[in-house]
């Protein structure tokens, strides 16, 4: 069975950091840092951190499909 924060597009509502997110995609931190804006990434300020939510890290990957 499925919990709550797995709900949504694929992913979960988990909080990922800029690390998590770069080693998810294969690319360094300065990538994500100096990219999430101009690819439309939703990122969330926690503090002094930029966060993202995994479903909406997942559902930008889908968009990046090839057809």
């Amino acid at each position: 069975m499925r919990e709550e924060s797995d709900l949504g597009s694929g992913g979960s509502n988990r909080l990922m950091s800029v690390e998590e997110v770069a080693a998810h995609l294969g690319v360094p931190k300065s990538t994500v840092y100096n990219r999430w804006k101009p690819w439309n990434l939703k990122g969330h300020r926690i503090g002094r951190r930029v966060m993202f939510r995994e479903r909406d890290v997942e559902t930008w990957i889908d968009r990046q499909a090839i057809h």
